[in-house]
């Protein structure tokens, strides 16, 4: 035995001669099945073709042609939360992911990371001998944890996965990527002009990988976790995919939306009798829109539809792949969405989806007369409007961050060919998005570490659905499961439901709950309360109970009010004061000075050389919305974007080779505010800003160049600075006059 490897059970003596070798025991899983898990983003429940929709989706057909599909399952609503609970087989709240990772409350329920007792599939499968991947869209760490600063205990690569290639951000642009490499941040390889998608790239990289894993380590399975940014917004596409669909959806909403519940009957998706909800709130007849406004919303869900098939088209190329060296039949794949079709775009859709969150509605007749071409393209950040995001629902109600069937019930195909018996069929068990990790354990055989990476793991709180796997079975496994999302709450229990829908600052107590049998009411149109009283009061006590067994307490009903809010007492954020040295890294969006609705004050203190002066100072930002100071041509200028709403303050600069201050001051004036630049301390000019952009978009700050996309058309990106930026610095000079002003523009916004 040897001291230093205990469990060494060979002999050591003085020379290898007398000595007798021992090797460890090979990984239990080498030679054994590969694991792919597809995670869509804000695909609603018909979306896929094979669950109804008209957007043709043949690859994703084919998973369900040779696997099966799942219409009773069921997400946590939000992208972060579904995705935690995917990854480790618990419920959302459980692992401390309430709502989205920006979002630290100082409660357990909402610490923007995955807590250590939660180990994730890809933890548990490298143990096993797995090599980990992932790919596309993080989002399950602390943003202000996502620089190159780190920490990065939250980030892929050590949440379990051995390469990472993606962004870590909610969402991002897909021509203009906000790129992580591992835990470094790098830059797209290719621009948008020389034919650059972020969806394409995905495929690539995976594909990489495991061709170098097959070359060299061919016994090695693997498991590639591929979330890719679609269906979220920004909607981008290829121009030919754009081209494609032009003129596709011009009969409107109402008709399309009759057409998917049509299909899903005669597919067999939904009950012969499923009742097709009302429209929503908000969702006009389409006979009433302008015609003007009938352009904007058919040119915005050309572009969904032209997203979801090129996206398509990449998926195909993964299965090709797979094909062509013989890994089909070994490797079980898991398609689904993290939650219903998005209501982020408003009752009219939106050409930019910030406007949304800075409650800035669009002029539809001065898009539609000038700029109705950029949508899908790299000049667009567009999302669709309401009735469009209930056509992807069908045939249920309401959206993305609610209870009702629209914000939780989801596709979800998996194949598996070596245990799928009668492939192509349906499955109508209830089952739920933290049921992925135990059915991916049960079908490899890998049993739940009871202590991982020195944390005693929480329980499973997810069924296995291999059961499902061997024939068409009665009946669920699944015991109670509890919804909550921002106060919106939901139980099931036995085939019944109830639900909630929650107004903000309401008391919790006020709102009323409906009660509806899923096994009768698909989509959930018929209100059982008033019928069966006693079982809805047991139910609503039984969501409690469960409340407080996985960690959902407190209740919170804030959304993206918390982006304003106060940080972490301790974090940078906390202060005031922001300084850095460049050259450094790109700065997420969340691990920016807090600008937004406060006084300001930017400053650079530079170092002038022989070289004619220009470039970016500070970018902050893209081409829809965004800051940006940078020198041309002899002046300096700062260009403030918000939203197609351009305003500017230029001033001619000729600095003498030494150190200098430049500086940009705004100042703010109720729901207005004045930029004024600054030349070695002496004010040089001033803009008035008619309207203050309360949230800046999703991109990050450079400091020394403009990285991605370009805030300002004047220059191309990156126009770096000539001279030297020794320091910067960001004052904030006071803070908003209400600190629930963002909640009130959320609760403005809902009302539309």
């Amino acid at each position: 035995m040897s001291q230093y490897e205990p469990g060494f059970t060979g002999k050591i003596a003085n020379t290898y001669q007398e000595s007798t070798p021992s090797w460890p025991e090979l990984p239990k899983a080498l030679g054994g099945p590969n694991v792919i898990t597809i995670v869509f983003d804000d695909m609603g429940f018909a979306h896929p073709s094979c669950f109804g929709s008209e957007i043709p989706t043949p690859n994703i057909d084919s998973l369900a042609a040779t696997g099966l599909r799942y219409t009773g399952f069921h997400t946590t609503a939000l992208c972060s939360p579904s995705r935690a609970s995917l990854l480790t087989g618990r419920n959302h709240h459980s692992v401390g992911m309430r709502g989205v990772s920006n979002w630290n409350t100082g409660f357990p329920n909402m610490r923007g990371g995955i807590s250590p007792r939660a180990g994730t599939i890809a933890e548990v499968l490298r143990t096993q001998g797995y090599a980990t991947f992932c790919a596309g869209k993080w989002h399950l760490a602390p943003m202000e944890e996502c620089t190159a600063a780190g920490p990065h205990h939250n980030w892929p690569l050590q949440k379990g996965f051995d390469r990472f290639y993606g962004f870590l951000n909610g969402e991002t642009d897909q021509f203009y990527p906000e790129l992580t490499q591992d835990n470094q941040h790098i830059l797209p390889p290719r621009t948008p002009e020389e034919g650059y998608h972020l969806t394409e790239d995905l495929i690539d990289q995976s594909t990489t990988w495991i061709r170098d894993l097959v070359s060299v380590r061919p016994d090695r399975p693997f498991y590639l976790y591929l979330a890719f940014g679609a269906q979220h917004a920004p909607h981008h596409a290829p121009d030919s995919y754009l081209a494609k669909w032009r003129g596709k959806f011009d009969e409107g909403w109402d008709v399309h939306r009759d057409r998917v519940f049509a299909r899903q009957k005669e597919m067999g998706i939904i009950p012969p009798d499923t009742t097709l909800a009302m429209r929503n709130p908000g969702v006009r007849p389409w006979i009433e829109l302008t015609k003007n406004e009938q352009l904007f919303a058919c040119r915005l869900q050309e572009a969904f539809a032209a997203m979801l098939d090129h996206t398509d088209a990449q998926i195909g190329r993964l299965l090709a792949f797979l094909e062509e060296r013989g890994m089909s039949d070994n490797t079980m794949i898991v398609l689904l969405s993290d939650n219903g079709a998005s209501r982020e775009g408003g009752p009219q859709g939106v050409m930019d989806e910030w406007s949304f969150f800075n409650n800035e509605w669009e002029n539809v007749d001065e898009i539609v007369a000038n700029r109705l071409d950029y949508i899908g393209t790299k000049k667009a950040h567009s999302n669709y409007p309401w009735g469009w995001s209930q056509v992807g629902n069908t045939p249920s109600r309401w959206y993305k961050s609610q209870t009702y069937g629209g914000g939780i019930r989801d596709s979800l195909i998996i194949k598996w060919p070596k245990e799928i018996t009668d492939p192509g069929a349906v499955r109508t068990q209830f089952c739920h998005i933290s049921d992925i990790a135990s059915t991916v354990y049960e079908s490899l055989g890998v049993e739940q570490p009871k202590i991982l990476n020195g944390h005693e793991q929480m329980a499973m709180h997810g069924e296995s659905l291999r059961y499902t796997f061997g024939g068409p079975v009665q009946g669920t496994k699944r015991g109670p499961q509890y919804f909550e999302m921002m106060g919106h709450r939901a139980i099931w229990s036995d085939g019944y439901k109830a639900v909630t829908f929650h107004d903000q600052n309401v008391p919790y107590e006020n709102d009323t709950w409906g009660l509806y049998n899923l096994n009768e009411d698909f989509s959930e149109m018929h209100d059982l309360s008033s019928k069966e009283p006693e079982r809805l009061k047991k139910m609503i006590a039984l969501w409690w109970e469960e409340a407080e067994k996985y960690g959902v307490l407190p209740l919170d009903d804030r959304g993206i009010e918390i982006f304003g809010s106060k940080s972490r007492p301790g974090s940078p954020h906390y202060g005031n004061t922001y300084t850095y040295y460049p050259p450094i890294a790109h700065i997420p969006s969340d691990a920016c000075p807090m600008l937004s609705g406060r006084a300001w004050t930017f400053t650079a203190e530079i170092e002038v050389g022989s070289a004619p002066l220009e470039g970016v100072i500070y970018a902050r930002g893209g081409h829809n919305i965004g800051h940006s100071m940078f020198i041309r041509n002899g002046e300096l200028h700062f260009y403030y974007n918000a939203l197609g709403k351009h305003q500017r303050v230029s001033a001619p600069i000729s600095l003498a080779a030494g150190k200098h201050t430049v500086a940009a001051r705004f100042d703010r004036e109720g729901e207005t505010g004045t930029i004024t630049l600054i030349i070695d301390g002496k004010d040089v000019g001033s803009v008035h800003i008619p309207k203050i952009m309360r949230i800046l978009g999703s991109m990050g700050m450079d400091l020394g160049c403009d990285r991605l996309s370009p805030v300002c058309p004047d220059y191309v990106a990156p126009f770096p600075f000539t001279g030297k930026i020794e320091k910067a610095t960001f004052e904030i000079r006071s803070r908003p006059t209400k600190i629930d002003e963002q909640a009130e523009m959320r609760a403005e916004a809902a009302k539309e």
